[in-house]
């Protein structure tokens, strides 16, 4: 199982730690999430494969992910959104945010997560590892559906929502 990325409150490294470990102690880790909009302003949600060790079946972000230890963030949000969705786009950094869920299975996530957005118009080639399903959605029906429809969403991504868009 990978290792990932520890982190204090300030996002500074503290060390690491095995992937599975770390959820399930309810570590604090580096992250980052990807939203990727459409020319017309639609945004790429992605349904997570059931297989997921959590959150498997749930609307999310388009690409969300761990960098590894040693690489540059900026890099590792390109590679792992061509490895999740068959394509890759110009991202921006937004911004980022700190929260703590914990799911049934007894994993918890405790991310310092960062925010990147992009543009993309072409059609996905998704790895069926990592997703079921995918859609193009305005934000005015994404934000209705989560509303109806909470636990249809991940925790982090409605998080992002409400804090960014």
């Amino acid at each position: 199982m990978p290792e990932i990325i520890l982190v204090n409150k300030n996002d500074q490294e503290i060390g690491t730690g095995e992937k599975m470990k770390v959820h399930q102690d309810g570590k604090l880790h580096r992250a980052f999430s990807i939203f990727v909009f459409n020319s017309q302003n639609k945004m790429f949600l992605q349904k997570r494969a059931k297989a997921k060790y959590h959150c498997g079946g749930l609307w999310t972000n388009t690409c969300c992910s761990h960098p590894k230890k040693g690489k540059l963030l900026e890099e590792e949000v390109h590679k792992r959104l061509q490895e999740e969705m068959g394509f890759d786009c110009e991202l921006k950094e937004i911004g980022d945010f700190i929260y703590k869920a914990k799911f049934d299975n007894g994993l918890t996530e405790h991310e310092y997560d960062h925010v990147f957005t992009g543009e993309f118009n072409g059609k996905p080639n998704i790895n069926p590892e990592e997703a079921d399903n995918y859609q193009w959605i305005s934000l005015e029906y994404l934000k209705k559906e989560i509303k109806r429809n909470p636990d249809d969403f991940t925790v982090w991504f409605k998080i992002a929502i409400e804090k960014f868009f």
